[in-house]
């Protein structure tokens, strides 16, 4: 069972659940590109979300980002581009709906613009971490082997309390998921939704 000494000191890391993501009108949404596995996490997260404010933890929103160039063409790279060829301009642009947290999760604490699958890869999350004193860091959202386990591996290295939702992040294969929460149990905690509500009161 997973435990939190101190809520105050944890944070509920939101993996990329962006519109872009999941809303019908959102990049990968007009292309077709969802899955049940992935549709069925908001309701879950939201759950989540309601006990760690009410016990007085962080919610951190991560989100994806395609940097517009000074044409207004995203910088995308060769592999994403090879695996997406749908994303074009607008699409995980700053401060556009695509880009933005899912309604159903909003507000987040803390906000993490990302340019590669780690949350950690050259930006500020480190920093705003230290500064809000959080050490506990509780991981859902997608994709299960891409920006979830890259971020992970990333906190691990700085030592960081990690637990991953095995229920509360998903990928485009059941297979890709489950064989990523095997691995990254080697290096966390890995817990559900459910267990996390009860372990801050809920």
């Amino acid at each position: 069972m997973a435990s939190l000494p101190d809520p105050t000191t944890a944070a509920f890391v939101i993996v990329d659940m962006q519109n872009d993501f999941i809303h019908p009108d959102g990049a990968y949404g007009r292309a077709g590109k969802t899955v049940a596995s992935i549709a069925a996490l908001p309701a879950r997260h939201a759950k989540l979300a309601t006990a760690m404010r009410a016990a007085g933890g962080w919610i951190v929103s991560t989100h994806f980002t395609l940097v517009p160039g000074r044409d207004g063409e995203p910088f995308i790279s060769p592999h994403l581009k090879r695996m997406r060829p749908f994303l074009g301009r607008d699409d995980f642009a700053p401060g556009g709906f695509g880009h933005d947290l899912i309604a159903e999760l909003q507000p987040s604490d803390l906000r993490v613009e990302k340019v590669a699958f780690s949350a950690f890869y050259q930006s500020r999350m480190e920093w705003m971490l230290a500064r809000a004193g959080i050490r506990t860091l509780i991981f859902g959202g997608i994709v299960t082997n891409g920006g979830v386990a890259s971020t992970v591996r990333d906190a691990h290295v700085r030592d960081f309390h990690i637990i991953v939702l095995a229920d509360g992040c998903a990928a485009f294969s059941q297979s890709a998921h489950d064989a990523s929460i095997a691995a990254l149990g080697t290096i966390s905690t890995i817990a559900t939704v459910d267990e996390m509500v009860a372990a801050l009161g809920g």
